[in-house]
């Protein structure tokens, strides 16, 4: 079960957590936000979501989240955790349920470090689409992002598997997700193009039934995306 209210950043801050639930405290276009969504799907996790207005900060979030930021999770006895592979780790240790997360701890500790890894080509995606609004020459960007790209490529040709952790989903293939849902909203879906087993990780994902259930259509991922880089971002689109 999953509500999206639409909320205003004036609203009054939400009551306790309903029993056997978890709240999210989120945004739709959120990519970080997004992981965790895909692993209450993945887990099938009862939760709420309340939407969060991330230009008009109510009080009541700041006193949760001090960083303002969202995916933060509250449970039914007030705890409250933030951080996108915080959130995700939690819920995998509180939900042993279909464990998203290997249970070596080398295995472990390898998804972490290549997370690690990932989250230093974030950057990447926002610095070239913003610099191409601006007129920036991004040649030099994107084909540092196309090395970084094929390097993610090989390791699935060395581990000769489909996934990133194995045959099947794992936590690490649901962390990268979100960015490559965004590929052709960033206008980068080219820079796959030397990296046909990337590309196949790429569809085989968007047949995972957490993937689908989280995903939205690249319209509106570009219609929200357009406000954002126009510096006026519209968190409610297409509400």
């Amino acid at each position: 079960h999953s509500s999206f209210p639409k909320i205003l950043g004036c609203s009054a801050a939400p009551g306790p957590v309903p029993k056997d639930y978890i709240r999210v405290y989120s945004m739709r276009f959120c990519p970080f936000a997004q992981r965790t969504r895909l692993v209450f799907k993945a887990k099938g996790i009862k939760h709420e979501i309340i939407n969060v207005h991330l230009a008009d900060k109510p009080e009541w979030y700041l006193k949760k989240n001090p960083f303002g930021i969202v995916l933060t999770l509250e449970t039914p006895a007030g705890e409250v955790i933030y951080e996108s592979p915080i959130t995700c780790e939690y819920l995998d240790e509180v939900y042993p349920e279909k464990k998203l997360f290997p249970s070596s701890p080398f295995a472990k500790a390898q998804q972490k470090m290549m997370l690690e890894h990932f989250s230093k080509r974030i950057g990447y995606f926002y610095r070239i689409s913003s610099g191409r609004k601006n007129g920036q020459d991004v040649s030099g960007l994107e084909a540092e992002l196309k090395e970084k790209l094929s390097k993610l490529n090989e390791d699935l040709v060395n581990k000769k598997t489909k996934f990133f952790g194995g045959d099947s989903i794992t936590m690490i293939d649901y962390m990268m997700w979100p960015w490559f849902e965004r590929l052709e909203t960033f206008e980068l879906q080219h820079c796959l193009d030397g990296t046909p087993e990337l590309k196949k990780w790429t569809e085989r994902m968007r047949e995972d039934p957490a993937v689908k259930a989280t995903m939205y259509s690249v319209d509106a991922h570009k219609a929200f995306y357009k406000t954002f880089l126009d510096g006026n971002p519209d968190f409610d689109y297409g509400l």
